[in-house]
C-alpha cells in the first residue's frame, strides 16, 4: 500500500528529501545523551521560580527548528566536514566536562555546539545560517552560574526596590526601605530574585528576541536598537510587578499578596513588558524603514 500524498496547501510532517535512517540515528544519539540532562532539569532547577522559563524556551526552540525542516531538507548538501567535525568535537568535550562536573552551563550549552556541528557536517554553512536563530535562542534556556546570577541580581534588586519604594512614597503610601526589604504599613516584603533578578530580565530579553525574529525586520539598526531597549523595558516591568505586589499586600493583606496574586503578578510582568516593547517598536517605526523579510 502506498502512502497518500499530503493535502494541497498542507506541508508533510517530514520533507520528502530527508534521509530517514540518518535522521533517526542522529535523533537517537541526541536523546541518549541529553534526555538524562533534561530529566534532571525538569525534576529540579526548572521547577523553581527563577528558572521556570527554561521549558518554555526549550519548547519554542524546538518549534523554530521544526519550522525550518523543509527548507533545510531542500538545501543542496555542501558539507563543511572539517569545520563541522571540530565544532561537534568541541560540543562533545564541553558536554563531557559539564556532565562530569555537574556544570549546567557546559552540559546544556553543549547542545548548541553539537547541533551546529551536525548542521555543518550534513548541510554546510548555508544550513547553519538557516537555523542560527533557534540555536541562538537556546542560549536563554541555559542555566547561568549561581555566582554570576548572585553578583548581578543583588544590585538589580536594590535598584528595583529603590525605584518602586520611591514611586509608592510619592503616591502617598507609608512605605520604607532597607536594602531590598520594603515596609508598607504593618507588612514587610522582601524583593526576591524572581521578582527583580537577572533571570526575569533574561526571560524578557528572550521574549523580545523571539518577537523580532517573527516580525522579520530587515533593518539591522532597528533590531539592535530594540534589543538594547529591552533591558530598560525589563527593568521597568520588574518595577511594575513589585508595585503591584506591594499595593495588593497593603490593601488586601499578606495572604492576598502571597497567594494567587503573587503568581498572577508574574503574568502581569510579561504583559507589561510586551506592551512596552510593542510601544517602543511602534516609535522605532517612525525612524527606521519597516520592510520585513519573506515569511517562512
Amino acid at each position: 500500500m502506498s502512502a497518500t500524498a499530503p493535502e494541497a496547501g498542507r506541508p508533510a510532517l517530514l520533507p520528502a528529501r530527508v534521509d530517514l535512517p540518518s535522521l533517526l540515528l542522529v535523533l537517537l544519539g541526541l536523546l541518549v545523551v541529553y534526555v538524562p540532562e533534561y530529566a534532571e532539569l525538569f525534576r529540579g532547577l526548572w521547577r523553581t521560580d527563577e528558572q521556570g522559563h527554561g521549558p518554555i524556551i526549550f519548547a519554542v526552540s524546538l518549534w523554530l527548528l521544526f519550522k525550518q525542516r523543509h527548507k533545510l531538507a531542500e538545501l543542496d548538501s555542501r558539507p563543511a566536514t572539517i569545520s563541522g567535525s571540530l565544532v561537534l568535537a568541541f560540543g562533545a568535550l564541553l558536554y563531557a566536562f559539564g556532565r562530569s562536573q555537574s556544570i549546567w552551563i557546559f552540559s546544556i550549552g553543549s547542545q548548541i555546539w553539537v547541533l551546529a556541528g551536525l548542521a555543518l557536517i550534513f548541510k554546510g554553512w548555508r544550513g547553519l545560517r538557516l537555523i542560527w536563530f533557534p540555536l541562538f535562542f537556546m542560549l536563554f534556556m541555559v542555566p547561568l552560574p549561581e555566582a554570576l546570577v548572585a553578583a548581578v541580581t543583588a544590585p538589580l534588586k536594590t535598584a528595583v526596590s529603590y525605584v518602586a519604594s520611591g514611586l509608592l512614597y510619592n503616591m502617598g503610601l507609608p512605605i520604607g526601605r532597607s536594602g531590598v526589604m520594603l515596609t508598607v504599613g504593618q507588612y514587610q516584603l522582601l524583593v526576591a530574585d524572581a521578582c527583580a533578578g537577572l533571570n526575569s530580565m533574561f526571560t524578557l530579553e528572550a521574549l523580545g528576541m523571539l518577537y523580532m525574529n517573527l516580525m522579520r525586520y530587515t533593518s539591522v539598526a532597528r533590531n539592535v536598537t530594540l534589543a538594547l531597549l529591552l533591558v530598560p523595558i525589563a527593568f521597568a516591568a520588574n518595577i511594575g510587578r513589585v508595585i503591584i505586589l506591594v499595593l495588593v499586600t497593603y490593601f488586601f493583606g499578606d495572604a492576598a499578596g502571597q497567594g494567587f496574586v503573587h503568581g498572577f503578578a508574574g503574568m502581569v510582568l510579561f504583559m507589561l513588558a510586551l506592551m512596552l516593547m510593542l510601544a517602543a517598536d511602534r516609535v522605532l517605526g517612525f525612524f527606521f524603514k519597516s520592510e520585513r523579510g519573506a515569511q517562512a
